[in-house]
């Protein structure tokens, strides 16, 4: 009986070959530290990893999602983000940021699909020698591929009193920087805006539409701007002459569209109270509203929601929640919770909780964070964004 002859190398690899597209569809499924590793299997993998499709197809079916959490501090040898579960708050790992700005501290811009943008939050001396804060460096961060880079220099003539907001734009895939400067000069100029594109790597200016009789006006949140529906939102408190010597206080949001590259105005839901502090942010994807009230007995949390994103008489009281009297709001979850550090006086201490408020039911559970200063806290993910571009540092 004749033996079996073995098969030539050629036709054993076709019998035992997987079609390309099942190959992608495994590979798109994988964590991006398998990836970094399976580029060097062989060129092919590797520029198909490094595509922007591919990219692109990772993320929508990414699932890993959680939380960054970022303490503020000028303490330069503690200059980490905390990665932490997506309900409960428990930490899983820790980044050390791998750049340092002039100012020594570091501020979370925002978080679009895990790749993240910092800014250094330093003081600036005005003309008349008092003390504002601004933006001036600006970096993104991919800490899931170890990859960062600063943005060039800006194209404004100068920069003061800036707000820097961040922002994904689906249509093109691509990430959008922009930055609102105040100038600071008598009488009160309109603001100027500038927009950088990661695609292109070069910031341009951009037009603001401005009320012709403004006299003044401040940014009037510190915490990130909220990112919904395509747009960028900053809260502003404005001053404004009218006829004769009458002077009206307006407050306004001003949204800024990334995929038009055009600001615009909205307004605030029409509530006279709550005037003890108001905060512009985001729930389960739409805007929202959290303002505060000071109470006998405590504090109360009135939170607004615009249903219908554009149309003002969408917004809608969605509860009020009453809060200990020394709250800083930190943000909502994506889950619709109310995140809130609970202070056990009037400045912060290691005592402090921070505890998740379900708006619905009042119910508190208290989380693992421990933090003494002020938390700014954003969603995270694992991408390949930053994978290959002009000026990315490895680290």
């Amino acid at each position: 009986m004749k033996e079996a002859r073995p098969q030539p190398p050629i036709l054993r690899q076709k019998k035992n070959h997987l079609p390309d597209d099942i190959v992608l569809d495994i590979l798109a499924r994988l964590p991006v530290k398998s990836l970094l590793r399976f580029r060097c299997v062989r060129k092919s993998w590797y520029f198909r990893i490094t595509s922007p499709n591919f990219i692109s197809t990772h993320l929508k079916l990414c699932q890993n999602q959680g939380y960054v959490i970022h303490m503020p501090t000028i303490n330069l040898d503690n200059q980490d983000l905390k990665v932490a579960c997506d309900r409960t708050f428990d930490g899983i790992s820790e980044f050390k940021i791998p750049f340092s700005f002039q100012s020594g501290l570091a501020f979370l811009v925002g978080s679009c699909n895990g790749l993240l943008c910092l800014s250094d939050f330093r003081l600036q001396n005005s003309l008349i020698n008092n003390v504002f804060f601004g933006f001036n460096d600006v970096y993104l961060w991919n800490p899931s591929i170890r990859k960062y880079k600063k943005l060039p220099d800006t194209c404004l003539s100068q920069l003061h009193l800036a707000k820097v907001g961040f922002a994904h734009h689906s249509q093109k895939n691509d990430y959008k920087v922009v930055r609102i400067s105040r100038p600071f000069s008598e009488p009160m100029p309109p603001p100027e805006a500038e927009v950088y594109t990661l695609s292109s790597d070069s910031w341009k200016r951009v037009g603001i539409s401005w009320r012709p009789n403004v006299i003044f006006y401040k940014f009037s949140c510190v915490k990130p701007f909220p990112f919904v529906s395509g747009h960028l939102h900053w809260m502003l408190d404005m001053i404004e002459e009218g006829g004769g010597q009458e002077i009206r206080y307006i407050e306004m949001i001003l949204t800024f569209d990334v995929n038009s590259e055009k600001f615009k105005e909205l307004p605030l839901p029409d509530d006279h109270s709550f005037k003890d502090g108001k905060n512009l942010t985001s729930i389960k994807e739409k805007l929202a509203l959290a303002k505060f009230e000071q109470q006998p007995h405590g504090m109360l949390c009135c939170i607004w929601v615009m249903r219908e994103y554009g149309v003002c008489e969408s917004w809608n009281k969605l509860c009020v929640v009453p809060v200990v009297t020394h709250t800083c709001f930190i943000g909502f979850t994506k889950y619709g919770s109310l995140l809130i550090q609970k202070k056990t006086q009037e400045i912060c201490s290691l005592e402090d909780k921070y505890v998740l408020i379900d708006p619905e039911t009042l119910c508190e559970k208290e989380t693992s964070i421990q933090a003494i200063h002020p938390l700014v806290i954003a969603t995270y993910m694992e991408n390949l964004a930053l994978l290959d571009g002009a000026n990315v540092i490895s680290y």
